[in-house]
């Protein structure tokens, strides 16, 4: 037998010296055949003479009898085994009898008539029930016993689910023919948009690695490299505050192609999102195929998000033309109008008899999120406009606000007037918080969408210098490449007044369900173009080659049109697995605190490690206080 089918052979069967069959494998066909089977405990039932054994691994659940009469020996053992014991049975496969079928078990049509049971391994008593996979229990408690949490049946399908995952989206970057090519974990630390844990080197004292944000530099030389078309599963660190769809650790899908337009990458990266979302999920509809497309700015102005939900309309409208040419009477109204604003609304449909405090609960919503105030609007069953401004503003203008809006009787409109970027904000919030509430969205479809054409810049007030919106290589869009200059013609003097803040990048997220899940750009990869937009960003030309020389350099050697893309692994397996929760995907995650509950990490290091460091530790606020006195002493630039 080859080496190719012995493999395939064991894939197969499973079998080790432990078991002939894992517990989920038996089926009615293999009635009077002799089996082992090896797992824990899942339930244990005493009828005297007969004891019942729920036997579980993780491919599924066999139901083992074990009788005084026929097997003595095994039925002493098995009356002390408890919930969560390791066991390994021996004996023969039989029909249940008829009745007693458990249709909702794969193998409920068989049992297991035990000849020999051995215990493998004894268990304490869990500290929360495995086999209530409904029991609600704390997350801290769940986390510190993990490993048996991932026993029960939701977090371990859903860990299956992710899995499976992976091995799609492997698949189809192999036919496609990428290159599945690892970067190292210690790398240098460049600015890429949020803080680096930083790793001291024990053989060069005094200097630092990085652990990566993302494989962004790494993966443009492999396009210098030649390499054309490459990919990773790729573990990505950042230091940031932690909430439910981040962690400090995160796993993406990390890919690049050369010789691509934007619509090439966003095309690829389609397919491959229908293909595996088919694959792993085959029972949950995909909205729209091809995705919808939609710039930037109409993203803001249609949902007040980048990222929006398609699942449910509730679209903004803008409210400014129903107000009328003259002043409305309501001063909010016209003087954010006068100076510029925005005026606009969404409509809740069946809200119109909200209560009082429901209205205030939607008004301190809004205000917590920047708004000044929020406008209600009512509309009756009869068509009727009630409003609090209506005093002001009058049932003609009452009436056109509802019709401009599209308000239908029982619905409530709220309006927000502000800065363009405020009401966008708050109203995308708002919509986003009220599709939930009122169970707008179908829990089962799957809405992609992608948002393209940045902002290739947003302007730093603090320190007087443009940002990339996304990161620092992404391209920009051919025709807007004359805008990259300053307005005072030196590119080392960026000013708020730079043709620069008008120009788009060539970037574009892919959203699912309101989230993002990923984002990429067609890059730069002209070397001139490369410094000219880090100058806008503030690095003076010593500094850039600091940070970036090893692909400045690189680009003097030929580099490919190239961009590419990094997609969440961790938020597409929790969207796809119905949890708004990432670590609700993850076998190992760590608390809101970056903390691990299971492993005591983070953890005192010996002195020993800080003197191998060359380091000594001086407390947080030493530490603080020494690092503002230099900061306040130090060349900003």
């Amino acid at each position: 037998m080859t080496e190719p089918t012995i493999l395939a052979h064991a894939l197969d069967d499973l079998a080790t010296p432990y078991r002939s069959h894992t517990c989920g494998a038996l089926r009615a066909d293999d009635a009077g055949a002799a089996a082992r089977l090896a797992g824990w405990v899942h339930r244990r039932r005493d009828h005297g003479h007969l004891i019942f054994l729920d036997l579980r691994d993780r491919y599924g659940l066999t139901q083992v009898v074990v009788d005084a009469r026929e097997a003595p020996e095994a039925h002493a053992v098995a009356t002390g085994a408890r919930p969560e014991d390791v066991l390994s049975v021996a004996g023969t496969v039989a029909r249940r009898l008829a009745g007693t079928e458990n249709a909702r078990l794969a193998t409920g049509e068989i049992e297991l008539r035990a000849s020999e049971l051995t215990v493998l391994a004894r268990a304490e008593t869990p500290p929360f029930y495995i086999n209530a996979p409904d029991a609600p229990v704390d997350e801290s408690l769940r986390l510190r016993y993990r490993y048996l949490d991932l026993r029960r049946e939701p977090l371990r399908d859903r860990l299956l689910l992710r899995a499976a995952l992976v091995r799609a989206i492997r698949d189809a970057h192999h036919r496609a023919g990428f290159v599945e090519i690892e970067t190292p974990i210690l790398i240098k630390s460049t600015p890429e948009g949020a803080r680096d844990f930083i790793v001291p080197s024990r053989l060069q004292p005094g200097t630092v690695y990085a652990l990566p944000q993302s494989p962004q530099q790494l993966k443009q030389l492999l396009m210098v490299a030649g390499m054309d078309r490459y990919f990773q599963i790729a573990r990505c660190f950042r230091d940031e505050d932690l909430r439910g769809d981040r962690q400090p650790e995160f796993t993406q899908l990390d890919l690049e192609m050369s010789f691509v337009a934007e619509a090439t990458v966003m095309d690829f990266v389609e397919a491959m999102i229908v293909e595996v979302s088919r694959s792993v999920v085959p029972e949950r509809p995909i909205l729209e195929v091809p995705f919808p497309r939609f710039t930037y700015p109409e993203a803001l102005e249609r949902f007040g998000s980048d990222k929006p939900d398609l699942r449910f309309g509730m679209e903004l409208v803008d409210l400014a033309a129903a107000l009328g040419p003259v002043p409305s009477g309501f001063r909010v109204f016209d003087e954010t109008l006068a100076a510029g604003g925005r005026v606009k609304g969404i409509v809740a449909p069946g809200l119109g008899d909200a209560s009082r405090s429901r209205i205030d609960e939607l008004t301190a919503f809004a205000r917590r999120h920047g708004a000044r105030g929020l406008v209600h609007v009512a509309v009756a069953a009869d068509g009727s406009a009630h409003s609090p401004v209506g005093k002001f503003l009058g049932e003609e203008r009452l009436a056109a606000l509802v019709a401009a809006a599209g308000a239908a009787p029982g619905d409530l409109l709220l309006v927000v007037a502000d800065r363009s970027e405020i009401v966008a904000d708050v109203l995308g919030r708002l919509r986003q918080q009220l599709g939930l509430d009122l169970e707008l969205a179908d829990p089962n479809v799957l809405a992609y969408c992608w948002v393209h054409r940045f902002p290739m810049y947003q302007w730093d007030r603090d320190n007087g210098r443009w940002d990339a919106t996304h990161n620092p290589f992404s391209g920009v869009v051919p025709e807007d490449e004359p805008l990259l200059v300053t307005a005072s013609g030196d590119p080392y003097r960026p000013s708020i007044d730079d043709p620069a803040g008008r120009a788009r990048a060539m970037q574009y997220d892919v959203a699912l369900n309101g989230w993002e899940l990923g984002g990429g750009s067609v890059r730069i990869h002209r070397r001139d173009l490369l410094e000219r937009s880090f100058a806008l960003q503030g690095y003076a030309l010593e500094k850039m080659h600091e940070l970036f020389g090893g692909m400045l350099e690189a680009f003097d050697f030929g580099a490919p049109p190239h961009g590419g893309i990094a997609l969440g692994i961790d938020r597409w397996a929790a969207l796809l697995a119905f949890q708004t929760n990432i670590r609700e995907v993850m076998a190992f995650p760590k608390t809101q605190s970056g903390s691990d509950l299971m492993l005591g990490a983070p953890s005192v290091p010996d002195a020993g490690q800080y003197a191998e460091l060359g380091l000594r530790h001086l407390g947080v606020e030493q530490a603080l206080r020494a690092l503002r006195e230099e900061r306040a002493t130090g060349d900003r630039g």
